[in-house]
């Protein structure tokens, strides 16, 4: 045992001195900063003798956290309410004066109707006000299953659901599908919802210009030359394009045939949000692939709320069962809010009744568009922004300031010098320093079906006076 011992002594001792010299030196350094770190203390405590306990104090007292909210003007619109009293229908009081509307997204005139206000009077004597619970709690009633089996008929899709907040709806849908790792292709004007939706699901976003389909489709080639590259990648990478139907934002439709004609060339798949195009565009006013004559089991996705044509709360999607139902499983805003109140879904449901039984009403509010569309053209100072069939639109400055406040300040001046001859309007609104492409200050017109022709060329006429008045 002992001179086994030894032996091995023997051979580290011959090791020792075989060993490269720059070996020898490393392992010195090694062993020297090991010594170091296990006899030096983590930290060190520093007296500070400089400062008097006086000066402390005054220090302390002089110091200021930084402000939780940066400063605001109290001139600020959003601090600045117009108070409406009553229901903001085809007339609507704000501030105590009576104007025609021409700023509530009531295109198709429900919100005061009497069929449905009673159907919402039923329905909360029934239920109750609210109800206290998410779909999967004890929030699920029988009336919001027959809204969401009436919504997927209505659409032709095999099923729908539904949410208690329109902004929720398509923020939640989109990142219940597209995860990090994934890339989603979206319009530069796509809507805040939007946005937020594609901020939540942290995927890779590639932004084309508005309704750009060259710019679109250089995009997907760029990613197809991507995917050759690492194909293993490629294959578990999800790709998506988000558009809208009407964009909220401009007004303008988008080239959906164009859309489906991509998605299939380069395999992606198509999340449509219709909010502004749901009960507008098309026959029977199923929106934006009516309008066309897609069919619409080419679009993976749609979803759009029941707040603007159904004058309603709350929002839906629809698709193909799988789809839908996966969102019941990991749609935030369906799994964590309280469900929509009976009463809205009931009024939601009469709302498509009517919708149904009347769909000369999406003839008649394409007429009105197009006739103020056209009495608007030629406006000193002022351009139309937005199809002409378009039930929101926008009214844009031809020429900028330069300076976006003063830009506003004058559009403002229009707005007051309308409502002043009974006409309300509203600025377009953004949360400036959130949006990702903050769209031109404007003017935001919305046409409904209860306005009469004299009414539209009124309101054409008053614009056209207030932008002679203030921007000459």
């Amino acid at each position: 045992m002992a001179t086994s011992q030894q032996w091995v002594l023997v051979e580290m001792v011959q090791a020792f001195y075989e060993a490269p010299a720059y070996h020898l030196i490393l392992e010195g350094i090694l062993i020297l900063w090991i010594i170091r770190l296990i006899f030096s203390k983590t930290y060190k405590l520093q007296e500070r003798s400089d400062l008097t306990e006086k000066e402390k104090e005054e220090l302390i007292d002089e110091w200021r956290p930084e402000p939780l909210v940066p400063p605001v003007s109290k001139d600020h619109p959003a601090l600045n309410y117009n108070i409406v009293s009553g229901p903001p229908s085809h007339k609507i009081v704000v501030n105590g004066k009576e104007c025609i509307n021409f700023a509530s997204f009531n295109f198709l005139g429900l919100l005061d109707n009497d069929r449905v206000k009673s159907a919402a009077l039923a329905s909360l004597r029934k239920y109750g006000v609210g109800t206290c619970g998410p779909r999967g709690f004890y929030g699920t009633f029988d009336v919001h299953l027959e809204l969401e089996e009436r919504l997927a008929k209505f659409m032709k899709t095999e099923e729908a659901i539904i949410y208690s907040y329109g902004f929720a709806t398509i923020a939640s849908a989109i990142p219940a599908y597209s995860k990090r790792g994934d890339i989603v292709f979206v319009d530069e004007a796509a809507c805040f919802a939007i946005q937020k939706g594609l901020q939540a699901s942290r995927s890779s976003i590639k932004y084309f210009k508005h309704n750009d389909m060259d710019d679109l489709e250089r995009l997907l080639k760029e990613q197809e030359l991507e995917d050759q590259k690492n194909p293993r990648k490629a294959s578990v990478t999800r790709r998506f394009i988000v558009a809208e139907g009407l964009y909220m934002n401009t007004g303008d439709i988008c080239p959906l045939p164009k859309l489906v004609e991509l998605k299939y060339k380069y395999k992606v798949r198509i999340f449509l949000e219709e909010s502004l195009s749901f009960g507008v565009l098309g026959e029977h006013g199923r929106g934006v692939t009516e309008h066309f004559g897609i069919n619409i089991d080419d679009i993976d996705l749609i979803s759009a709320n029941m707040e603007n044509a159904l004058a309603s709360i709350g929002g839906f999607c629809c698709g193909r069962s799988f789809v839908i139902d996966h969102q019941r499983l990991s749609g935030q805003g369906y799994c964590f809010s309280a469900s929509l109140p009976p009463l809205l879904a009931s009024a939601a449901i009469e709302g498509l009744n009517i919708m149904e039984e009347n769909s000369e009403l999406f003839d008649t509010l394409r007429v009105k568009c197009k006739r103020i569309h056209k009495a608007l053209q030629g406006i000193c100072g002022l351009k139309v922004v937005g199809e002409s069939f378009s039930p929101a639109f926008h009214l844009q400055l031809e020429k900028s300031t330069g300076c976006r406040e003063k830009d506003m300040k004058l559009l403002q001046n229009i707005i007051d010098h309308c409502m002043n001859r009974k006409i309300a309007l509203t600025l377009a609104r953004y949360l400036e320093k959130e949006e990702k492409f903050l769209p031109t200050p404007s003017i935001r017109v919305v046409v409904t079906v209860e306005q009469t022709d004299e009414e539209l060329d009124t309101a054409a006429s008053v614009i056209k006076q207030a932008a002679s008045l203030i921007l000459d």
